[in-house]
């Protein structure tokens, strides 16, 4: 052990005290071993640090810091150097701050478009997305602090996602689920892994020996540190022995007695503790090194500049009918829509940044070189109706040539906690489109949201360009796009259906109970769409640039493929090559193509530019269930280089020998996968691809409530105090809606709805203990009277021995 001269020293409390937060963000300091406390921040995009109160959903206002673009924008740049220099900035000023662990980057696959937090994630493709990470990672740690990506693993819902037992096959997870954390840490080299809240069939991700013991501790080679997210530990001796080093936040030493009994019974052996004190130390010493020099100041405009051009590399221009864009000065533009006055600009919940600097279009349309004849709101920004702004807005559209409509999806929508109820946009948005059509038809739409939405008005708009959440300076980016002083160059990172209900896992999101099966498998996002030719709205990979690039001279060879792209229009561009492979064998199923590659490389016009992708140690494997590892199918495979997913421009074919592995499956079990309709699997085929019975997928309500189960179960609780509470809870919901208090209303459903009871204890920082909450469920399940004493009697005791230790830290200071 590197720190083991440090550890000798330590007592045992010393030692299970530093396995969890001194406080909200920080670690336990140990001043007589010169150890000192580490502060952790959330930041996938923007540093998060609490100037007042700590909490976890980003209620309280936090230091000013830069905006970037979530990384669901920037997935859309596909540039893996601009990630890096984004997180170069990042970890600047995360240093500037005091920040030893910024949170991020989050890398979980967008399963399904409703998923609440899909605008802090990268992409629903594992390659695109822990490339792009790998590189925030390593500009984030450039500066001596650590990055920490999030959250490992399979957390791909909202709802109930403390106590949600993910069900999904090794395949299925080593393949989709867990191959962006796999770059990222290998990689990217993150000094930190945060676990998720959700269970992973059968175990708590943090206690999960499979998952944090054999493949990132055993096969990634993972030294770091592994920390809960915030709340999420559920037996914290069962997470010590898979090797979770730090708990947060604070539980007031609860958990740290627990460790300590666990050592002194025999349960544990004390060098497992050791272990993971060690690797906390290193985490510890080495990011405090950071700030041993005077940090630098912190150019705060040229962080909101970096901010910009983050923001106009990944804008994506969908629609371009007749070339309505770029506008031109002389053109009368009317701006309508209140986004354009009050942006949407990132998401909700712990991600929440306090801009240092933000702009809003309004403000930028002098400087752009814009002729806007007025701006109307047209439509209220939660969603309530108003014919009088549809009518100011189709007013004032009358009297311009072309009108600029903003449009998206506010923050009460998209939001931590809470997954969305539709693909759709607010009904008062698509009123408004119709009626502004009908006045005027040159319409250009700007979108502002972190995922897909359907767009069945796509008709009546003439351009439509996705500035997804982009950041701070993202007003003027979106405007230096429509005027043409940026060629826009950015390209989906996920697909866009016609339809909510095309989505492959449609049948099987969220899960409602106990569990929710990953029955679609490999066929997520693109991969379903392309193998069963399902027609969607817009591709994987798809986006429009105002000049146009052709693809020829494709070589291909064992170590990869080279061809040459030339700029066919008028104007400079960068365009994003997509490397494309799929095994011709029918032996193992597999989608009809997958992301091997990518590059983004600028070009002049009438320039041709020779461009190399090399193949990797992903190009052609496939995880066998048999072997239990990573395998080559002997076989010829389609080398496909496109523009998107959808639009394949050079096509070759390649013989790759392979690692002689036996065959996996048995096909006529598993039809569904063999001929990729997976959009709904039956349980039978299901539990064939699994190799084991799925769970009970529904709550068991004979039973009295535990630990694991939510707030929200206590509508059947057997206690009448419960019940009674439940519905408060539930009314208070449904009447601050009603009133039109969507963001407070949905702080009950992030916050308490969907919480469980263990999640009370480990929230609170120890205000309520565990011993304290066994009361609280005597009184939950019908026996109040004796709950409530218990309640009582475990707060005298807290009470006793709090004021116990403080006597002994007198003590000890004035000794």
């Amino acid at each position: 052990m590197k720190y083991g001269e440090i550890i000798q020293k330590m007592t045992l409390e010393e030692k299970a005290s530093l396995m969890s937060g001194k406080d909200f963000w920080q670690t336990k300091n140990i001043e007589r071993l010169g150890i000192p406390s580490i502060f952790l921040a959330d930041g996938p995009h923007g540093i998060r640090k609490q100037a007042a109160a700590a909490d976890h959903l980003g209620l309280n206002e936090s230091i000013p810091a830069t905006c970037f673009p979530t990384a669901a924008t920037v997935a859309n740049s596909w540039n893996i150097e601009l990630g890096e220099r984004i997180g170069q900035y990042l970890g600047a000023e995360a240093v500037s701050q005091k920040v030893n662990v910024l949170l991020g980057p989050g890398i979980n696959m967008k399963r399904n478009p409703l998923a609440g937090r899909n605008f802090e994630y990268f992409s629903e493709d594992p390659y695109l997305a822990g490339k792009m990470a790998a590189g925030y990672i390593r500009g984030i740690q450039s500066h001596g602090i650590a990055a920490c990506v999030k959250h490992f693993a399979v957390n791909n819902q909202e709802e109930r996602r403390m106590v949600i037992d993910t069900v999904v096959d090794e395949r299925t997870l080593r393949e989709i689920y867990l191959t962006a954390f796999e770059i990222a840490i290998k990689e990217g080299e993150s000094k930190t892994v945060m676990s998720a809240y959700n269970r992973l069939n059968g175990d708590y991700t943090n206690e999960s020996l499979h998952l944090m013991r054999e493949i990132l501790r055993s096969e990634w080679n993972f030294d770091g540190v592994v920390v809960t997210d915030w709340g999420g530990s559920n037996e914290r001796v069962a997470g010590l022995l898979a090797g979770n080093e730090l708990e947060m936040p604070t539980t007031n030493g609860e958990t740290n007695e627990e460790i300590i009994q666990a050592i002194k019974s025999g349960r544990i052996k004390e060098e497992v503790l050791d272990e993971c004190v060690d690797r906390l130390l290193e985490l510890i010493f080495t990011t405090e090194a950071a700030f041993q020099s005077p940090p630098k100041g912190t150019d705060m405009r040229e962080h909101h500049k970096a901010a910009q051009e983050a923001a106009e590399e990944s804008i994506v221009l969908l629609k371009n009918e007749g070339n309505i864009l770029p506008l031109t000065p002389n053109n009368k533009v009317a701006i309508i829509g209140e986004f354009a006055r009050e942006p949407r600009y990132q998401g909700a919940g712990s991600s929440i940044v306090n801009p240092a600097i933000l702009e809003n279009t309004l403000d930028g349309l002098k400087e752009s070189g814009l002729f806007s004849i007025g701006f109307e709101a047209g439509f209220e920004r939660y969603g309530k109706k108003s014919r009088k702004k549809i009518d100011r807005a189709c007013a004032l559209a009358k009297e311009a040539d072309t009108v600029l409509l903003y449009i998206g999806l506010d923050e009460a929508t998209e939001a931590e906690g809470l997954d969305r109820q539709d693909m759709k946009l607010p009904q008062n948005q698509i009123e408004l489109i119709e009626a502004l059509y009908q006045v005027n038809p040159n319409i250009v739409a700007v979108l502002s949201c972190g995922a897909a939405v359907e767009m069945p008005w796509i008709h009546k708009v003439k351009g439509l360009v996705h500035g997804y959440l982009a950041g701070q300076a993202g007003a003027k980016a979106i405007l230096r796009v429509l005027t043409g002083q940026v060629n826009p160059s950015g390209k989906l990172a996920e697909t866009y259906p016609l339809n909510y209900e095309d989505t492959p896992s449609f049948h099987h999101f969220p899960g409602k109970e106990n569990s929710v099966e990953y029955r679609e498998g490999l066929y997520m996002g693109y991969r379903y769409f392309d193998t069963n030719e399902v027609e969607v709205r817009f591709p994987f990979g798809f986006g429009l640039s105002y000049t146009t690039f052709e693809y020829s001279g494709m070589e291909v060879n064992k170590e990869g493929v080279t061809f040459n792209i030339t700029n066919s229009g008028d104007r400079p561009g960068m365009e994003i090559a997509q490397l494309y492979v799929r095994c011709r064998s029918k032996d193992i199923f597999r989608p009809k193509k997958e992301l091997k590659g990518f590059v983004k490389i600028p070009i002049n016009p009438g320039e041709t530019k020779t461009v190399h992708i090399p193949f990797d140690d992903k190009t052609f494997r496939y995880f066998n269930i048999k072997s239990n590892r990573w395998e080559v199918e002997a076989a010829d495979y389609n080398i496909m280089i496109g523009a998107s997913s959808a639009d394949i421009r050079l096509r070759d074919v390649v013989s790759i020998e392979g690692t002689g592995a036996p065959l996996p499956y048995d096909k006529t079990k598993l039809p569904s996968y063999y001929s990729g309709k997976a959009n709904d699997v039956s349980q039978e085929e299901f539990e064939n691809l699994l190799g084991v019975k799925v769970p009970e997928a529904k709550w068991d309500r004979t039973q009295p409530l535990g630990y694991n189960d939510t707030i929200a179960q206590c509508q059947y609780a057997r206690g009448i105090a419960a019940r009674f509470a439940f519905k408060l809870i539930h009314f208070s919901h449904w009447f601050l809606k009603k009133i039109g208090k969507r963001s407070t209303a949905n702080l009950i459903i992030m916050s308490v709805y969907h919480m469980p009871f263990r999640g009370v204890a480990r929230m609170t920082g120890g205000v309520i203990n565990m011993r304290m909450l066994d009361g609280i469920l005597m009184m939950v399940n019908g026996q109040f009277i004796r709950g409530l004493r218990h309640v009582m009697r475990e707060k005298r005791k807290k009470a006793r021995l709090s004021k116990t230790n403080q006597n002994l830290q007198q003590t000890g200071k004035e000794a």
